[in-house]
């Protein structure tokens, strides 16, 4: 079934057709009756369809507003469905602004402008209306539109648009920015989902593009670009006006009438005092503008709404003269994830002549049902449709019952908005991994320094751009900019200094050694471990039934790409005739427990038993229940065991684990015990196996000797280290977080009362709960009265390590089912607590923990579909040391949940690398900075592969080539000038983008980018680029260092311990091409090396040119 097909069924609705007739007469209110689920947008969708016009729909909250823009966005998808949210962070708080939100409203108007009698749709929410809006004629008045073909003025733009309130900048990343690069203007405009590029011509408007402010390329082509200013700037504030002034032809629908009218009261009552109170503290010389400028009044608001046509569709009237029309639909009803019961209904329907249809926005969901239904019902016949709708329902005047899947499966259903409005953090991002003046770099061969900027060398009457390293005793060196393969940014432990090396010292190359030396033993241990692996022979798992679709089906969040896959790697290592050995890394709440869920019922199903082992009692107790609500209508029997339970339970336990009566065993360590027998064990779940002890861990490896295991860290691996262990271990990484799982707004204060209150109080007003840390046993209770003391309605509990273990569980069990509303705890609740309720946490004296800690205490809110919020909460920052402040500001910067991933990477690639190569590799790390030591790592397991493991790696061995990093050192103009890229941070990024590109195609993008972004390039830099194409040439010819000077080409091979190379095809074409043109070239070895000097190159292309020629 298409979209068009349930629309057009509507069209001939007789109740749509009342409404229709009732919008005709001006003025006039209706209100319907008896609408369900998400038949609402549909008759909305229909209605617009008819008349077009413009529509305004008034949800009660943000939340519905979501939900209902979406279901319009997914009905309506070549229609202007718009959102216009509040100014404010929360209602009736007039202090704090939300940036993104004045840009979504600034944008709103400006498009409803645009389209003045094309019609569109405008979602929105009782506290965004009772804000005034810039009048009409006065946005056009103020904006400035640039054209293709007019002539614009350099000058007379950047007064404009200083004025209008942008700010000069670099590089143009969020809204309120702009950038003059030679002939090139970028403008971000304050109502514009992407920024401005302008390309001129002299003064004449060439081309006018929309760009991406992540990675500054362009996008797509556009004839003219309207500036708008800030609306919230001085000049703009002047002239305001209800949104029904500026949409005076609007049809006004409402969900509750009285809720609306009474927030504009309120509001303006709130406004008003804060009003006076703003001009009492200020003695009356403050100038602000009055409530009546700003704020609409109930008065005024309900007189201009009675004008318009207005639609009712709450379950309130509201208005008692509207004309009431009755629909007969009800909701999708609850069948509580029984299929069966699902497929009784559907077939009940189907005889009373009622159309069944199931959306889903998710192909692979409706693949699912289908399996289920071709199971249970093979004769039902149910129409599907590729479409996300919030809410099912059954509607008994047109005959359709349309179900939902999220309903089916109770899963979580995140309204996904077709666009975000947010300020893009990858300038930020990029900033964290740039250069700047003092920091720590390592190069390969001198070891660590600090990087003293970039400097301008004359060579001759020649001029290139060099990079300056300080080391140990103030030496320098100068580093080409074609070797800054060798450098890199250091990166150790968090707040540890490394030892400036000394140039010239043997002790950088003894590091080296001693690192690569002992990196090579574990990992010679870990391969062996895995050939042996591969030898033994294990159980071979069955494909997926029908049982393992329907539980993947009542996941309640969507699958991510990255979850998708591991479950698919896992899934496929259980099908092979040799025990699974697979490490899944993945932050805190991006799904790694679901990946092990899926694993364990597959086993479960090939009559196998399955043995989780977590590191704290907790998280046995939060697994236990995860699964046990996963599986509770699967024939799957789950128990656990930890010291919280008696004697007896345990006793218990265990015998229905010797007969085989428990099919999946969650536990502490214990499950290592003696005295645990399984009758059949087919799989080992192991939850964080770094955190667990030597003993326990010896105990896992003779556990696991014919048994697939399966291992899951939240501590991110680096993709960098991911590769270099491929062959040593299988890894799966789940990377990307849930959709539409709502960044944690992060917020750093001085500790203060009012800021607990606030917090506590708001997210107890939404229903939801709060975690409250605290790391002093001595003093936690005297906290806990406190906050009992500010909010006097909380349910207030407290909860810590050195309570027994019945009392901590009791506690944790009862926060866990709702029956508390605050839980204040020391950092027991970092790992593995799962509670989607609650979406508050403050974390007290924040700045006594590790970025890693404080990342993991956030993961625990914002894992359900509600906004979530962290306070930091510390002494005045005054008295806080540099890295406390850093490590605060990195993590209230980053709140993005993908970012929050990358800013722990900092901290955690040194713990991820200790955790997965043994303790004492962080030393090593710490010394020489983990991309060199991912370097040595890289080249000792190849090593280990060559030497001791060729039989196993025969294939991949086979197919090697010769790779080395080529040098290049001349005397030609290579650089890219001041004049073309004038950012010294901006040059130092396109050098090193450069020197990492790989081939012919990310060459093209690149030169692609430096034109949008600079315009046509001057030869120094077309030069720059040819080195790059010279040097993957001369890399695969296997030359160590080119030198270009003085009209001839000097190329230092390979030393002649790499033996292979002289018998290798590429050592034999240079040989020839020697052989053949004697007159200009001559070979000679120095000191174990073979030099080749042809003379007669003049310049840089006549270079590559040879090269290419050597290769053919």
């Amino acid at each position: 079934m298409e979209l068009k097909d349930l629309i057009k069924a509507y069209q001939s609705d007789s109740t749509t057709g009342i409404l229709l007739n009732q919008l005709k007469t001006p003025g006039s209110a209706s209100y319907l009756k008896g609408l369900s689920g998400s038949l609402d947008a549909i008759i909305a969708s229909t209605v617009y369809n008819k008349l077009k016009g413009c529509h305004v729909f008034v949800m009660h909250d943000v939340e519905e507003a979501m939900y209902f823009l979406n279901d319009l966005q997914n009905l309506l998808p070549n229609s202007d469905v718009l959102y216009f949210p509040s100014s404010y962070k929360r209602a009736f708080e007039f202090t704090e602004v939300e940036n993104a939100n004045i840009l979504q409203r600034a944008e709103t108007l400006s498009t409803l402008n645009e389209k003045k009698n094309k019609g569109a749709l405008l979602v929105t929410h009782p506290p965004a209306l009772t804000e005034k809006v810039i009048n009409k004629k006065s946005l056009v008045e103020n904006t400035y539109v640039a054209r293709v073909g007019e002539d614009i003025d350099q000058n007379f733009i950047r007064e404009l648009l200083i004025e209008y309130g942008f700010e000069p900048t670099d590089f143009v990343y969020e809204a309120g920015q702009f950038a003059i690069r030679g002939g090139i203007i970028d403008i971000y405009s304050f109502a514009n989902e992407l920024p401005f590029r302008i390309e001129l011509f002299g003064d004449e408007i060439e081309s006018i593009r929309t760009f991406d402010p992540v990675t500054q390329l362009s996008q797509e082509d556009k004839d003219v670009a309207p500036i708008v200013p800030n609306v919230h700037n001085k000049l703009m504030q002047e002239v305001r006006e209800s949104l029904l002034d500026f949409l005076p032809d609007a049809t006004v629908w409402i969900k509750d009438y009285e809720l609306l009218t009474d927030t504009i009261e309120q509001s303006f009552e709130k406004a008003s005092s804060k009003f006076e109170e703003i001009l009492e503290v200020s003695g009356g010389t403050q100038v602000i503008n009055s409530p009546e400028e700003l704020f609409e009044t109930k008065k005024g608001f309900v007189k201009k709404l009675s004008t318009l046509n207005r639609i009712l569709f709450g379950n309130r009237k509201g208005i008692r003269n509207a004309e009431t029309i009755t629909f007969d639909a009800k909701p999708q009803p609850s069948l509580n994830k029984n299929f069966h019961l699902l497929s009784e209904t559907l077939e009940k329907q189907q005889l009373s002549g009622i159309r069944n249809i199931i959306v889903s926005d998710l192909p692979k969901q409706l693949e699912r049902i289908q399996t289920i239904f071709d199971e249970i019902k093979p004769d039902l016949f149910v129409q599907e449709l590729n479409l996300s709708l919030r809410g099912g329902f059954i509607d008994y005047q047109m005959n359709i019952a349309c179900f939902t899947d999220h309903q089916i499966f109770e899963r979580f259903h995140v309204a996904k908005s077709k666009k975000k409005f947010s300020k893009s953090k990858s300038m930020t991002l990029k900033e964290l991994r740039e250069l700047k003046a003092g920091d720590f770099v390592v190069h390969m061969d001198h070891g660590v320094g600090r990087f003293a900027g970039m400097e301008k060398i004359k060579a001759g009457d020649k001029e290139q751009e060099s990079i300056r390293l300080v080391y140990r005793d103030n030496d320098l060196l100068y580093l080409s900019l074609h070797a800054l393969h060798k450098i890199s940014k250091y990166s150790g432990q968090e707040g540890r200094q490394p030892t400036v090396s000394k140039l010239g010292s043997p002790e950088w190359e003894n590091k080296k050694k001693k690192a690569k030396k002992r990196v090579k033993d574990i990992a010679a241990e870990l391969i062996s471990l895995y050939a042996k692996r591969r030898e033994s022979k294990g159980y071979k798992f069955d494909e997926d039934g029908y049982l393992q679709a329907e539980l993947e089906s009542s996941f309640l969040y969507e699958d991510t790409p990255d979850q998708a896959k591991a479950t698919q790697e896992v899934k496929e290592d259980m099908e092979k005739p040799y025990p699974m050995d697979r490490l899944v890394c993945g932050d805190v709440g991006f799904g790694k427990t679901e990946v092990a869920v899926r694993a364990a019922f597959k086993a479960v199903c090939d009559s196998k038993q399955v043995a989780i082992l977590v590191p704290t009692t907790i998280l046995a107790m939060q697994h236990y229940k995860t699964f046990v609500q996963r599986m509770g209508d699967l024939p799957c029997n789950v128990d656990y065991i930890n010291r919280f339970r008696t004697t007896k339970q345990i006793k218990e336990t265990l015998k229905n684990v010797k007969e085989g009566k428990v099919d999946i065993l969650i536990g502490t360590h214990r499950i290592t015990s003696k005295d645990v027998q399984f009758k059949d064990l087919g799989l080992m779940i192991i939850d964080e196996e770094q955190k667990f002890g030597v003993k326990t861990k010896e105990k896992l490896k003779e556990m696991r000797v014919n048994v697939d295991a399966l291992t899951l860290t939240a501590t991110p691996i680096p993709r960098t280290l991911h590769f270099s262990l491929m062959g040593a271990r299988d890894l799966s990484i789940i990377e990307t977080p849930p959709p539409n799982r709502q960044p944690v707004t992060t917020k750093i204060s001085t500790y203060s009362d009012e800021i607990i209150r606030d917090a506590v109080h708001n997210e107890i007003m939404r229903g939801g709960q709060a975690f409250f840390v605290h790391n002093r046993v001595a003093d936690i209770e005297h906290f806990a009265n406190n906050i009992m003391r500010l909010v006097p309605d909380a349910r207030v509990t407290y909860a810590h390590g050195q309570m027994d273990g019945p009392t901590l569980e009791k506690i944790m069990l009862r926060f866990i089912q709702g029956e508390y509303d605050v839980l204040i705890s020391t950092n027991i609740i970092e790992s593995g607590l799962d509670i989607p309720n609650a979406n508050t946490i403050i974390v007290n004296q924040a700045h006594m923990f590790g970025l890693s800690d404080l990342h993991q205490m956030r993961g625990r809110v914002g894992r359900s579909n509600k906004k979530a919020y962290c306070y930091l909460l510390t002494p005045p920052t005054i008295g806080l040391s540099t890295d406390a402040r850093k490590r605060l500001s990195t993590l209230e910067e980053f709140s993005d949940l993908g970012d929050g991933f990358k800013v722990a990477m900092r901290d955690l690639d040194i713990r991820g690398a200790g955790d997965l190569l043994g303790g004492e590799q962080s030393g090593f790390i710490n010394d020489l900075g983990f991309d060199t030591f991912n370097q040595i790592l890289e080249e000792a397991v190849q090593e280990i592969k060559e030497t001791q493991f060729a039989d196993l790696f025969k294939e991949e061995l086979a197919n090697k080539s010769v790779k080395v990093n080529t040098v290049i050192e001349t005397d030609f103009e290579i650089l890219i000038p001041d004049n073309y890229v004038s950012s010294i941070s901006e040059r130092l990024n396109l050098y090193m983008r450069a020197d990492k590109l790989k081939n012919e195609k990310e060459l093209e993008k690149f030169i692609k980018d430096l034109q949008d972004r600079f315009g046509s390039m001057p030869q120094p830099v077309k030069d720059l680029l040819e080195t790059v194409r010279m040097r993957w040439t001369a890399s695969k010819l296997g030359m160590e260092k080119l030198i270009l000077k003085n009209e001839s080409l000097k190329a230092y091979l390979l030393e002649h311990t790499q033996a292979a190379y002289y018998q290798s095809e590429e050592f034999g074409k240079i040989l020839i091409y020697v052989q053949t043109h004697p007159k200009n070239c001559q070979i000679k070895e120095t000191k174990k090396r073979v030099i080749i000097n042809i003379d007669g190159i003049s310049s840089i292309n006549n270079a590559l040119q040879l090269l290419q020629k050597l290769d053919e």
